[in-house]
């Protein structure tokens, strides 16, 4: 056992038994709301009850947290920590910063804009300053575990699961940019992730759904795939998180996930990396479907993962586990070496929780305050509309409408129902109306409407189109760019067509350029209220020549 866990007030990991080292390996969903009645996704995320029981019952390791507002979210790591034995690793998705899933923190574009700004130099700045803005409200929020950055290779325009989550579609800007991240993250006490090993950018089939096949050679993943993942190992990533991948060049028989070839052979001896290695959500179909929720957890730990992520039995994946070193099929050293692993992780990302190296036993001492100071301070929200403003396209300037002669907003989204960035003050929303634009909200699950209208322009106003779109997880984008062109085609014939405005995918931004010709057109990565009252601002101004609205956030 080495120094380091020696001294620190954890128990010894050979003292907790089996089944509690197994339970540390056990990482389980939550949502962020305090209460159970605002659980979105019930299926996945455990109720109070329920997650009392994981926490204080079984002793998993770790909890995952979704959905909620920052401040309830720095109200639940406090009670979570409060009620575990050990201190927890309480973790989150936070590629674009903490208020991608929490609301009232800061909100960033999706890391591809990053790529998208001109000055190399300027990007590699502003993506350090991005891991270190989104580790410290992280941090402030209890949160101790950043699942960040992305380090694939986004090389598939059709992908729908990495898309703009990349940093770029180049090995050498994805590299430098998370290498760039990693050092600002690093900054504070918080756990990274290189995500999803050993590359999950060159598929067109969504893993939440499927299994996609990577059929490179082993040659190209070397020279392409993996390259990121060697640098984020050098700039000293905590952990890597796996990919629900089949790479027959590597194994096979099984996914990248629950391959032994793969964890073990190529990433940990290999590539040197003694972090920790975490599956990717063992609840998504591409694993579930073939493996089913036991049989999954065993091959994960066989091939060499230390932690197992939101499996959709927790308990039960705990029993196959331990199990399998009763009957032999894993050793009992196996999970101890996972375990040791997390209890380095834990000392670094639990500070204030553990000991300062007096070498006294374990004891359980409060969570530290809330830093409430920390999150969405003037100068993060700065740095937020600063990536936006570099990275955005505007080409000329839409015309206001007339009180008189009023002209239509078209506003046209996946799903209204699950809009987190609009209402009525959205800027799509309150700009437009403000120079006489009036909102027409479509969407492809219900709400839509098709163009009317003959070739003069029966029923067609003068119209902004407004389009959401970027790689949707579970369904795709098809039938939302098919309504956008739809739309798009019908208003030009009617010469109604005044400009249009992309939020999210670069990609589709590019198909529907081929359409616009000189009409007026801008795009920005960000879908969130900042973006789109930067963009509009410069792309439909106030007559009176306001300033741009990220103003607001200078120091």
């Amino acid at each position: 056992m080495s120094r380091a866990i020696a001294t620190a007030r954890l128990p010894a990991p050979d003292s907790l038994s089996l089944a509690e080292q197994v339970a540390q390996m056990v990482v389980v969903r939550a949502s962020g709301h305090l209460f159970d009645h605002e659980i979105r996704y019930p299926a996945w995320e455990a109720d109070s009850a329920t997650l009392t029981h994981y926490v204080e019952a079984l002793g998993v390791g770790g909890v995952i947290l979704l959905g909620g507002s920052a401040a309830e979210v720095g109200l639940k790591t406090q009670a979570l920590q409060a009620l575990a034995r050990i201190p927890l690793l309480i973790a989150a998705d936070l590629e674009e910063g903490v208020g991608q899933r929490f609301s009232g923190a800061t909100w960033f574009p999706p890391p591809m804009a990053l790529s998208a700004v001109a000055d190399r130099a300027v990007a590699l700045a502003y993506a350090e300053e991005f891991g270190a803005s989104t580790a410290a409200e992280a941090l402030a929020l209890g949160l101790n575990w950043v699942l960040a950055p992305v380090v694939d290779i986004n090389n598939n325009r059709h992908n729908p699961v990495i898309n703009v989550r990349a940093f770029g579609d180049t090995v050498a800007e994805v590299t430098a940019l998370t290498q760039a991240f990693l050092r600002g993250a690093q900054t504070q006490p918080v756990l990274t992730t290189a995500k999803h090993f050993p590359g999950h950018g060159d598929t067109a089939t969504d893993s939440h759904l499927t299994l996609p096949v990577l059929p490179h050679s082993l040659e190209r993943l070397q020279g392409l795939e993996l390259e990121p993942f060697r640098g984020a190992i050098a700039a000293g990533v905590d952990t890597i998180m796996t990919a629900h991948l089949h790479i027959p060049a590597l194994d096979r028989h099984h996914p990248a996930t629950l391959s032994a070839p793969t964890l073990t052979g190529l990433l940990r001896q290999q590539l040197g990396f003694d972090g920790l290695i975490v599956t990717d959500a063992l609840v998504m179909g591409a694993i579930t479907h073939t493996y089913g929720p036991y049989e999954a957890a065993v091959l994960a730990v066989e091939a060499g993962a230390d932690v197992l992520l939101m499996p959709s039995d927790p308990e039960g994946a705990i029993v196959a586990v331990v199990e399998a070193v009763h009957r032999g099929r894993l050793a009992p050293e196996r999970i101890l070496a996972s375990v040791e692993r997390l209890w380095r992780a834990k000392q670094k990302a639990a500070p204030a929780l553990l000991a300062d190296g007096a070498g006294h036993a374990w004891e359980h001492l409060p969570p530290p305050p809330v830093q409430w100071h920390g999150v969405a301070q003037p100068r993060t929200r700065q740095l937020a509309a600063d990536i936006l403003t570099a990275s955005m396209t505007v080409r000329g300037q839409v015309a206001a409408c007339t009180e008189e002669a009023p002209g239509d907003n078209v506003v046209i989204v996946d799903d209204v129902l699950d809009c987190r960035y609009l209402d009525r003050t959205a800027a799509a929303i309150a700009w437009p109306q403000s120079h006489h634009y009036r909102l027409k909200l479509l969407d492809t699950q219900g709400c839509e409407q098709w163009p009317q209208g003959d070739r003069q322009g029966d029923d067609l106003n003068p119209s902004l189109v407004q389009i959401f779109v970027r790689g949707n997880p579970f369904r795709g984008s098809a039938n939302l760019m098919h309504l956008a062109t739809t739309w798009i085609e019908a208003l030009q014939s009617a010469h109604q067509l005044r400009g249009v405005v992309v939020y999210g995918s670069p990609y589709a931004f590019e198909e529907l350029c081929r359409h616009l010709g000189s009409i007026p057109h801008g795009f920005t990565y960000g879908q969130m209220p900042l973006a789109q009252g930067l963009i509009l601002s410069a792309l439909l101004p106030s007559p009176g020549g306001a300033a741009p609205l990220h103003r607001e956030f200078t120091d």
